[in-house]
């Protein structure tokens, strides 16, 4: 396919995608990934993919742990190479990906990329989260019972309890 610069697009069925199901709170009944490839080869006759992927799924909200909606899309160009060794071979603007001879195993990469535009760290934006009342409650001059950062109260030192600890020398 890199020789002849072949294109291919459509739709792969998230329910197949096991790693990438597993990593995500929910994936919509008959859940699709968008995804186009472009094959080509360079001017060393390296195997280059470039891939545009899209998905709508269900994250978990860290500050809440409720689902929240979210669009993952990725855009990546990868270097298709037999070996760690050639790996390590391809220019820095290429990532590698392991192929098995002159295939190619084309689910495993999509998931690949799937898992890798997933957030780290998924959050509903500030107003919409439900988390929201406590997370006002936690802010600098709220009605809370704890004394806010700059309030000029002194707080303990948690490491006051080592100063105790200190022995002279023998």
């Amino acid at each position: 396919m890199s020789e002849t610069g072949a294109e291919l697009e459509g739709y792969i069925p998230l329910a197949r995608l096991t790693r990438f199901r597993d990593a995500v709170m929910a994936i919509p009944e008959g859940g699709l990934c968008h995804v186009r490839l472009a094959f080509r080869a360079d001017s060393q006759r390296r195997r280059i993919v470039r891939g545009e992927l899209e998905v709508d799924v269900e994250l978990e909200c860290q500050r809440c742990m409720s689902g929240m909606n979210a669009t993952l899309s990725s855009t990546f160009e990868l270097g298709l190479v037999p070996s760690d060794e050639k790996a390590r071979q391809l220019p820095s603007e290429l990532e590698p990906f392991i192929t098995d001879g002159d295939t190619v195993d084309l689910w495993t990469m999509v998931e690949d990329e799937l898992l890798l535009a997933l957030p780290a760290y998924p959050l509903h934006e500030r107003d919409d989260c439900p988390a929201r009342s406590e997370l006002e409650a936690l802010e600098p001059g709220s009605d809370s019972d704890e004394p806010a950062p700059d309030s000029g109260e002194q707080r303990d030192n948690p490491f006051d309890v080592l100063k105790g600890l200190k022995t002279t020398k023998h």
